[in-house]
Order: structure tokens, then C-alpha cells, then sequence
């Protein structure tokens, strides 16, 4: 169990993401796009999101070489997040470009060969892992690559079988680096990466999935009946999005619950669904809801309240440019003209 003040601790990787300026000159032979460096990646956002919520959390992170790396510890530094737990590493920052669709979805192009993210090794994540960690959140790119993808698995099979802390995961496939070339220079192809995530999704009690993840990962048909297996498959609670329809609400032996999102303007969806998995951690936290036996015997209706006030935060960050998560204030302020 956690010691001191329990705390969510979130565990992954760090991008700069790379996001197109609305209406800019796009140079005089139309070739030269212009860009603003953004932070980003699927753990930054979501420790960032909590931090704005004014939850206790801590990041750890291997920040890596390079001009843009300075900019993200201060990101996360001044939305509250706990940096002690970022590691200092030789190689380069990861790198999205992003294009974004005609409704704001996303669309990623990577550099990142060699990056830090995926580096840990047993002895860092021992090093910086908190004591009070209650609720330890991983996924996306970090957790399905090797070599510190299988650390951070042994150290989700460890927390798991002492008891320790809450699992939470977060697939958040990017196809690029999960298969093809880029994804074959990094070790990844559909059935590697699909074991490294059945490994941490059977240790998993709460896991945030999309309908984008499961179609690359080959899961098709009726989306209730998908929600109901993989709650069966270890997770005491699943959260299933799918764009701006009615997120999904599973638990082992209970029919799914469909809740309604709240219709925002739409500016883009990029760090959407990490400030719901954010919003929703959080929210588990407050509740003291920080042992499997608690989550398990959590109510129906305390349950949905935080599944919407999680998606209230999602939809507050796709007002804005970039994943850029409201404050309290600002959630509590919606939450109140609702």
C-alpha cells in the first residue's frame, strides 16, 4: 500500500508535439507549412491534466537531449505536476508532426529513432517510483516498446501482485510506431506490440481504451460486446471512447452503460483522451478510491459522476489548440452551467 499522502503517478514518455498555426502563410511555393512546438505525449498530458485539477501527482519521465527538452519538465513543473521523478538521458526528445483533419482529429508523423522514452531500465524505475504511489498510470508508445516497455511491465506485474497501487492503462496506439518500418526499426509489428498490451491489460484495473485502438488491433463488430470482454479480461473498470460518441462504461458482470459526452465547439482532439483518463484518475483519487476492493465496491452512480465529470474535461480540452486541459476552476465552472 501507498505510504504518506497517496498520489497518481504517471509513467511514459514526453513529445514535442509539432502543431500546424491555423490560417499562417504557408510560404511562397505553398511547401513551408508553419509549425509551434507544443507539449505533449500520452503521459505529459495526463499528468499535466491532473495537475490542473489539482490532484498530487508525479511524472516520471525520461527527458531526453536537446533544445525543446527544458520546456517540457516546465510545463508539467508549472501545472502542478511533481517533476523529482524525471531522468536525465543521453538520448534525443521524441518528435510528433501533426496534421489535423477537417473536424480536428489528428494525424501523426514521428521522429523518434532512438528517443528516451523507451529506455527505462529496472534500476530507474525502482529509483523513482514514490512510495505513496496509490494509482500508477502507463501507456501509449513507452509501454509497447522494447527495452523499457518490458521494465515498465515487470514493474505493473509487480505493484499488481503485492497490492501495491491501482493499475491503470492506456493503449493509445500510434500505427506508425507500432508496425511498418518505423515500427520495425523499433522491435514493434502487430503481434509483439498485441502481447506487450495483453501483459498489462491483464494486470490492469482500470483501463481507457478507443475505438481506434481496437481496430488496429483487430477487434471488430459490436463495440458493447467488446467493452464486456475486455472487462472480463482483467480490469475492474473499462472506459471505451469513440469520438464524440457516447463514451462506454464496463464492469466485469454488468451491462454497458452508455453516457452522453458534452457537445463542445471542437478546435481539435489532440490530449482528449488522456484528460479524460486524467479527469477520471483524479476523480478516483479525491474519492479515496485507491485499493481494488474499493473500486470493486465503488456505486453505480459515484462511478458515472466521475465517468462525466472525466468527460467534461476531455471535452474542455478540445476547445482549445493542442492538449491543453482546463483547471479546476474551469471544470468546476462548467460543471455548474451544465
Amino acid at each position: 500500500m501507498a505510504n504518506g499522502n497517496p498520489v497518481l503517478t504517471v509513467l511514459g514518455e514526453l513529445v514535442v508535439d509539432m502543431l500546424p498555426v491555423p490560417g499562417a502563410d504557408a510560404g511562397p511555393e505553398g511547401t513551408a507549412p508553419h509549425y509551434v512546438a507544443r507539449p505533449g505525449g500520452n503521459a505529459l498530458n495526463v499528468a499535466v491534466a491532473a495537475g490542473r485539477l489539482d490532484a498530487p501527482v508525479h511524472l516520471l519521465a525520461r527527458l531526453g537531449t536537446g533544445p525543446l527538452g527544458p520546456n517540457l519538465r516546465r510545463h508539467a513543473a508549472l501545472s502542478g505536476v511533481d517533476v523529482s521523478g524525471f531522468v536525465t538521458a543521453d538520448e534525443p526528445v521524441s518528435v510528433a508532426v501533426i496534421g489535423l483533419g477537417s473536424d480536428g482529429s489528428p494525424d501523426y508523423g514521428f521522429l523518434v529513432q532512438g528517443a528516451a522514452d523507451w529506455q527505462w531500465t529496472d534500476d530507474e524505475l525502482a529509483r523513482v517510483l514514490p512510495d505513496a504511489t496509490a494509482i500508477l498510470h502507463v501507456g501509449s508508445i513507452s509501454s509497447w516498446t522494447a527495452p523499457g516497455g518490458d521494465a515498465i511491465a515487470r514493474l505493473v506485474e509487480r505493484l499488481h501482485a503485492e497490492g501495491a497501487a491501482l493499475i491503470s492503462v492506456d493503449p493509445n496506439i500510434r500505427p506508425m510506431l507500432a508496425e511498418g518500418p518505423v515500427g520495425a526499426a523499433l522491435g514493434n509489428g502487430r503481434d509483439v506490440v498485441r502481447a506487450r498490451l495483453d501483459r498489462l491489460v491483464a494486470r490492469a484495473d482500470v483501463v481507457k481504451v478507443s475505438a481506434e485502438d481496437l481496430d488496429w488491433l483487430g477487434v471488430s463488430g459490436d463495440l458493447d460486446r467488446t467493452a464486456e470482454e475486455w472487462a472480463g479480461r482483467g480490469p475492474a473498470v473499462l472506459l471505451l471512447t469513440d469520438g464524440g460518441a457516447p463514451l462506454r462504461i464496463a464492469r466485469p458482470g454488468r451491462p454497458v452503460v452508455h453516457r452522453e459526452i458534452p457537445r463542445v465547439d471542437v478546435v481539435d482532439t489532440v490530449g482528449a483522451g488522456d484528460s479524460l483518463a486524467a479527469g477520471f484518475l483524479t476523480g478516483l483519487l479525491e474519492s479515496g478510491v485507491t485499493t481494488r476492493a474499493a473500486l470493486e465496491s465503488l456505486s453505480d452512480d459515484r462511478l458515472l459522476a466521475l465517468a462525466d465529470d472525466a468527460a467534461l474535461v476531455a471535452a474542455l480540452n478540445c476547445t482549445r489548440v493542442g492538449a491543453d486541459p482546463p483547471t479546476r476552476a474551469e471544470l468546476d465552472a462548467a460543471r455548474a452551467a451544465r
